[in-house]
């Protein structure tokens, strides 16, 4: 027979595999100050343990809180006390600790246990190479979880995938149903991660993983067996694939070896093998994401209407058909032991108390079976209790002769109720997740792909699917279409409108070499990319995949939540009972009068539906959603504002920031410095002198090293027609050929200058210190000249040759138009400025006093911008630093809250935890106020969920009766407790009404 679809299972490709030979990568140059004494005698320790290297494991743990030696010798003692530790070195000054040891005898965990036992926070780094056994690479899954409801759900979630064996951590989101888990896919798979989370009672789905040699594809065209018969051959003879299968959603999963085979090389060969039959396409994780969303809130809709269609009857049958002479007279038509009215409730409201309400019983059955309590639990208990006493008023009046009210029409409309609050509360989630949305809608569908030969000359242009773009591959883009992915302009000239990325609202100019972004529109001429970023490499896909990582992280706050979601059920089901039995008891020894009761009811009666609407009103899913719906508003905000906000707890420290700490280069000045004086105090010529500065600085990355090299290049080429166009592109770098000078023993000294060899003489370029550090005197009127280049705000670069100095010159970095006012706006928000640069004190004093800075900290090594940022946290204030440089990541590390300019490093970016995109001063002011509105809208968020329950209770269980005599029926206490939900999700979404604050209000001024 056939195989059919499901038949297609993981199948591995004879023949094909990874070669079996491990490949060692060598350690980064930083690994190379990690302190490892024992490494010379590694194998003769592993012969007296009686050790095989297939039994030994290595890692690396970060500890944090060692000051001294004693403190290192501290921790190394705890770990090599552990049985089944080989060895333990630590390293005080790196603050590591490299652990050998025996994972059948020792886990990961009981090392970093062993030192927090000993007084010290522990973090286990990423694995290190180990005894030459292949290292383990971690992936990063996320999983579609549904059935969460509250808080306490998410706890229940997050514990049980941290005890699965491989997973190395797990954060699990209530506001985006969404979990992200860390795993080693070599001792646990996503299968294994799912069928986890479903024997746990929760719905789970694969949306995407961090594999880059995996591609999900949906075949169209499959029509029958001979089809899926001849798409296994396919595949089984792609040289390769190494195995595919069909998972539940009916999706092809392809698993290849990216040196040998592509995905487009997948998709054309299934195409072609077919003659075109059957269609292929790549299933973006974020649209499977939407259609499951459209899914839930579609399931959810139906399940109100059906829940409503039932319950108007039952409420029909119950108050209005008494009013009604010949309904009613049909209604009390006895058949068998009960009324015509009784059938018709007991069968409707049983088709929506255990059909409909279904899901409430297996959602509550799973959080018990998992220890923890959930809103499932009170509906549960609420409608249950409501239904079953009807049903037992029933059979005992029929026995009995003494027939009591029933209640279903409660039962009913709670349900009905709840479902209506569950559908608004998913739609209202829906759109705290809007920036994401627009976000990948950015990035076009398809893309034109020019499709060269051997020769490098274009033979056709075909459309692909964007998401089967190839680096080095050739796109044609349109005027007025969007940039397929990130990549270089190698034919053409356009410009491009980049706001909806960067925030720059003027289109940029591109030509030849000019680096583009994809997702942003092509204004007017066509032009030629060649990709060299795509996938989740991109700008766009980074700029995603940060905001869905700050939507997933738990502000500290949160824990507040937490806590309170761990007690929250018990508390009210003790509080239900208590209603049940006060209210009992006092009616049983007669201290209310029986007027109280209704109609044909008894004081059980009358006190348990006090106790049922107690039950149903309390509403933990409120105190759960205070938080992450705000923060995931924000961070979408943030990132439509030119913000990037990495996370909650980012958000929570940054509404309290009360100094901000400026780099000076590059931060408050534009980043472009220019030579604009140079002058000689020896007898070399001008040129010579230039050539000389430029040949020592060529190898250094400095910005002014480079407007050292710009100046003298342009110097000696002006007459060349070609040297405008490559001063002025940021892309181009001088023709270093044919003009500079050989240079040996270079070395750059940071944060004094550069020192090199030219014709086996010192040549030193660099500040006051180099020269000084050196032994090199300077002249009295050198120093009449720095000090005059500094006083007016100018950089003065010192140059010596063979041990003399040779000449000064002078370079002036513009500052940023909107600085002084952007330093004025903080201090009124009562935030203080501080600036922290490496240049000289009198330069540092004079840009200070041109943006209005008082604090200044000048001549500062970039170790040593880290112990300012410590001197100004001693007094308990939260410090922001704002920098963009390689060497203000130590220091956007150390401040509370780092603020990285966009425009600036990768690592300086990797070390923020604001991103600004705009590369504007301005986005500092918004970042903070942001932060400032986001958690005014939480602890809104919070007073109103707390308020509301503890308002809300006391009213449901009666205490305000005996004044008032109003009783709250269980169902309008159901309908309050479902719109309580939503109203909170619905005050965070006001803050996308969010405006960035004006810096003339700001300022004070009054425009007319």
């Amino acid at each position: 027979m056939a195989p059919s679809i499901r038949d297609l299972q993981l199948m591995p490709v004879s023949g094909v595999g990874r070669p079996s030979e491990t490949i060692v990568p060598v350690d980064d140059a930083g690994d190379l100050e990690d302190v490892r004494l024992l490494d010379s005698y590694e194998n003769e320790e592993r012969e007296k343990k009686g050790y095989v290297e297939e039994d030994i494991r290595r890692i690396q743990v970060n500890v944090s809180g060692m000051t001294c030696a004693a403190c290192s010798n501290s921790v190394e003692a705890a770990l090599v006390g552990i049985r089944g530790v080989v060895r333990a070195s630590v390293a005080l000054l790196q603050n590591k600790a490299d652990v050998v040891f025996d994972p059948r005898l020792v886990k990961d965990e009981d090392i970093k246990t062993a030192i927090e036992d000993a007084g010290f926070d522990a973090e286990i780094l990423p694995d290190p190479n180990m005894f030459g056994t292949k290292t383990q690479k971690t992936l990063l899954g996320q999983f579609m979880i549904g059935g969460m409801t509250c808080a306490a759900c998410v706890n229940s979630v997050e514990g049980i995938l941290r005890k699965l064996p491989g997973v190395k951590g797990a954060t699990v989101a209530l506001a985006t149903s969404l979990g992200e888990v860390e795993f080693d896919p070599a001792v646990i798979s996503k299968d294994d991660i799912v069928n986890a989370i479903e024997d746990a009672g929760f719905d789970a789905a694969l949306v995407q993983s961090g594999e880059q040699d995996k591609v999900l594809l949906v075949v169209a065209g499959l029509s029958g067996e001979v089809d899926v018969q001849l798409l296994d051959s396919m595949l089984r003879d792609m040289k390769g694939v190494k195995q595919f299968n069909f998972n539940q959603n009916q999706e092809l999963e392809v698993l290849f070896d990216p040196e040998v085979i592509g995905s487009r090389s997948v998709v054309d060969m299934i195409e072609g093998g077919s003659n075109g039959k059957f269609k292929v396409n790549v299933q973006s994780p974020y649209l499977r994401m939407t259609s499951n969303h459209i899914e839930e809130s579609s399931n959810m809709f139906k399940l109100f209407i059906y829940s409503l269609s039932l319950s108007i009857p039952v409420f029909f049958v119950r108050v209005v058909c008494p009013n009604i002479p010949l309904f009613y007279s049909l209604m009390l038509w006895r058949c068998g032991p009960f009324l015509m009215s009784d059938w018709l409730q007991f069968s409707l409201v049983s088709i929506v108390q255990f059909v409909i309400g279904k899901r409430f019983y297996i959602a509550a059955a799973r959080a018990l079976r998992n220890g923890s309590t959930n809103m499932d639990v009170l509906v549960a208990l609420g409608t249950s209790a409501s239904y079953f006493y009807s049903v037992f008023a029933l059979v005992y009046g029929a026995f009995t002769g003494l027939w009591s009210s029933t209640y279903f029409e409660t039962s009913a409309m709670l349900i009905t109720f709840v479902l209506l609050g569950k559908y608004l509360e998913i739609l209202a989630k829906g759109k705290t997740s809007d920036a994401i949305k627009k976000l990948v809608e950015l990035a076009p569908a398809t893309a034109i792909l020019l499709v060269k030969d051997t020769g490098g000359k274009c033979i056709q242009e075909r459309e692909i699917d964007a998401l089967l773009i190839h680096p080095g591959d050739t796109l044609k883009v349109f005027p007025g279409s969007k940039v397929p992915a990130d990549g270089v302009v190698v034919w053409g000239s356009s410009y491009v409108d980049e706001s909806m990325v960067t925030g720059e609202s003027k289109p940029v100019l591109k030509e030849v070499d000019s680096l583009v972004i994809g997702g942003t529109m092509n204004s007017h001429g066509a032009l030629h990319v060649q990709a060299t970023k795509v996938g989740s490499s991109t700008v766009l896909s980074q700029i995603i995949s940060l905001v869905e990582t700050a939507q997933m992280s738990k502000a500290p706050i949160q824990k507040f939540a937490d806590f309170v979601a761990s007690i929250f059920v018990p508390t009210v089901v003790t509080i239900s009972l208590l209603t049940l039995l006060g209210w009992y008891i006092c009616g049983t020894f007669g201290m209310y009068p029986e007027e109280w009761l209704p109609k044909n009811s008894s004081c059980f009666v009358f006190s348990l539906m006090f106790a049922i609407s107690v039950v149903v009103i309390a509403c933990p899913c409120a105190l759960g959603l205070a938080t992450p719906t705000a923060v995931m508003v924000a961070t979408g905000v943030g990132a439509n504002n030119g913000v990037l906000i990495k996370g909650g707890d980012a958000l929570e420290r940054g509404q309290k920031v009360k100094c901000v700490v400026f780099d000076k280069t590059g931060t408050l000045t534009q980043g472009r410095p220019t030579v604009t004086t140079v002058k000689t105090f020896t007898e070399m010529d001008r040129g010579d002198f230039l050539t000389l500065v430029a040949s020592a600085e060529a190898s250094s990355e400095h910005p002014l090293a480079r407007a050292l090299v710009n100046y003298a290049h342009h110097f000696h080429f002006f007459n060349d027609p070609s040297v405008a166009k490559d001063l002025y592109n940021e892309h181009k770098e001088p023709n270093f050929s044919g003009w500079l000078l050989d240079v040996s023993d270079f070395s750059a000294l940071p944060g004094r200058g550069v020192q090199c060899f030219i014709h086996e003489r010192r040549v030193l370029v660099g500040n006051r210190k180099l020269l000084l550090e050196n032994g090199i005197n300077i002249p009295d009127e050198a120093e009449s000249f720095l000090a005059e280049l500094e006083e007016s705000g100018k950089t003065g670069i010192i140059v010596a040759y063979n041990d003399t100095l040779v000449g000064v010159l002078g370079l002036a970095d513009p500052l940023k138009r909107e600085a002084a006012v952007v330093v004025e706006g903080l201090k009124n928000m009562g935030i203080r400025p501080v600036m922290i640069t490496g240049d000289n004190w009198r330069t540092a004093k004079a840009v200070a006093k041109e943006v209005g800075i008082q604090d200044v900290r000048a001549e500062v090594m970039p170790s040593g911008k880290v112990d300012a940022i410590r001197s100004f946290q001693k007094d308990g204030s939260i410090v922001a630093m704002v920098g963009d440089g390689i060497n203000d990541s130590p220091a956007l590390a150390a401040a509370d809250v780092g603020i990285a300019i966009g425009a600036g490093t990768d690592i300086a970016i990797e070390a923020a935890d604001y991103v600004l995109m705009r590369n504007s001063l301005e986005d500092v002011i918004a970042a903070i106020d942001l932060s400032r509105k986001t958690f005014s809208r939480i602890r809104w968020n919070y007073a109103f969920a707390m308020a509301y329950n503890v308002v809300a209770i006391p009213v449901a269980a009666g205490v305000f009766f005996p004044l008032l005599r109003f009783r709250l029926p269980p169902w309008v206490a159901g309908a309050c407790m479902a719109l309580s939900s939503v109203s909170v999700v619905c005050s965070s979404l006001l803050l996308r009404r969010y405006k960035r604050p004006r810096l003339t209000t700001l300022l004070g001024i009054t425009v007319d």
